[in-house]
């Protein structure tokens, strides 16, 4: 009998556990570590488009995220006396709408993934990889703890900013700015709060976003323009002068600034990141390869982040179930993924600068292209303003 083979996978967020369920079906042992102690639990809206839903469909798993969905009406933009200037219901097939059909908090569809997987899966938390030493046949790595093991393959899906993909790729830095930060926050909900994605536009280049969730809360977020060579207002690692400095940035916002600043002073759940994309030549070396955010992240502004985790975990894994060749299969993973990655990755022009006007004349001139465009006929001529290219990709049957 032949020995079954090894898969390493480094991260539990979408795109691992993904892979993990892809990877087990053939016929690989698999282990999954995750650098956090336990499952994360936290994370903002994402949607699952066109080719993701299909695999979430193939997967067994689409009713189970719809039981979880975030059940938000569509997005509202509003104006600086908080009426509404535009709204767009939520789409209502596989791809359409600002607001997906299939709308989910990360950590929500993070344990979907996970209690599919659990009992096939070995998953070790609070566990990172110290080194990989890529022996062609295999990968030898060893642990944070100083424990070593051999895999036939390692597969890095962890975030944008990856740091175990520096092992593989020292001295790249494949991250391409998009001039914008962001701050995630999760603020408590308020009986004037509605179900609608609700953005405003303030001067300066700033928005302030808020979104209905399932678990009675608000997720809040705070964005504004910033150089490509610039820190996030401190850096992710220091959440107490990131918040000082949002509360100078946001103090004459309007609209909810108020409120969001007040509740981000004790807020938990904080992140603050610059948004980017990754670009690497390739997603593969010897024996090891990436997935998902590490290997070609396209950034919040594409709306396509988790169906490229999603469709990439079910790539990677459908062409190494099918040849006994690694390197082969690992390149036909690349081979196919690649138009996909670069139609998600080509953001529609004057992106994120467009739709985060820094005059009030600017502003003024996106209001009104967003009434225009909710209008009756708007729409029809407007068909796909909220609609990424999530399926102009065929999924391939691997059976």
């Amino acid at each position: 009998m032949t020995a079954r083979r090894r898969v390493l996978i480094s991260g539990a967020s979408i795109a691992g556990p993904a892979l993990a369920f892809w990877m087990e079906r053939a016929a690989w042992d698999v282990t999954v570590i995750e650098r956090a102690p336990e499952l994360r639990a936290g994370g903002q809206n994402i949607d699952i488009r066109g080719a993701g839903r299909e695999v979430v469909r193939r997967m067994g798993v689409e009713e189970a995220i719809r039981a979880r969905n975030t059940r938000e009406a569509g997005t509202r933009f509003i104006g600086t006396r908080g009426q509404t200037v535009a709204s767009f219901p939520a789409g209502r097939d596989d791809t359409g709408g600002a607001t997906a059909e299939l709308e989910i908090l990360r950590g929500e569809l993070s344990q979907v993934l996970f209690d599919l997987t659990d009992e096939r899966v070995e998953y070790r938390f609070g566990t990172t990889i110290r080194s990989i030493d890529d022996h062609g046949a295999g990968a030898h790595v060893t642990f944070d703890d100083g424990t070593d093991e051999q895999f036939d393959l390692v597969v890095i899906a962890e975030g944008m900013r990856s740091r175990t993909r520096r092992l593989v790729f020292p001295g790249i830095d494949p991250i391409v700015s998009k001039n914008m930060s962001t701050a995630y926050l999760t603020i408590p909900r308020e009986p004037d709060d509605t179900d609608w994605w609700r953005w405003y536009t303030a001067t300066g280049g700033r928005t302030i976003t808020l979104r209905p969730d399932n678990l009675g809360t608000i997720r809040a977020t705070l964005s504004y323009p910033t150089r490509g060579d610039e820190r996030a207002d401190a850096g992710d690692d220091d959440s107490g002068r990131s918040r000082d400095a949002l509360l100078r940035r946001f103090a004459d916002a309007g609209w909810q600034a108020p409120r969001v600043l007040r509740e981000m002073a004790h807020a938990e759940e904080f992140y603050l990141e610059r948004v980017g994309q990754v670009h690497l030549d390739t997603w593969h070396r010897g024996r090891v390869a990436l997935v998902g955010d590490a290997a070609y992240c396209a950034s919040p502004l594409s709306g396509m982040g988790t169906t490229l985790s999603l469709v990439g975990a079910y790539v990677l894994a459908g062409e190494l179930g099918r040849s006994t060749d690694v390197e082969t299969a690992l390149q036909r993973y690349v081979d196919i993924l690649r138009p996909f990655v670069a139609r998600a990755q080509d953001l529609p022009p004057g992106t994120p600068r467009l739709a985060n006007p820094r005059s009030r004349a600017g502003r003024a001139l996106f209001h009104g292209v967003l009434r225009a465009a909710s209008s009756r006929a708007g729409r029809r001529l407007t068909t796909g303003l909220f609609r990424p290219p999530a399926e102009t990709f065929a999924l391939p049957d691997y059976g």
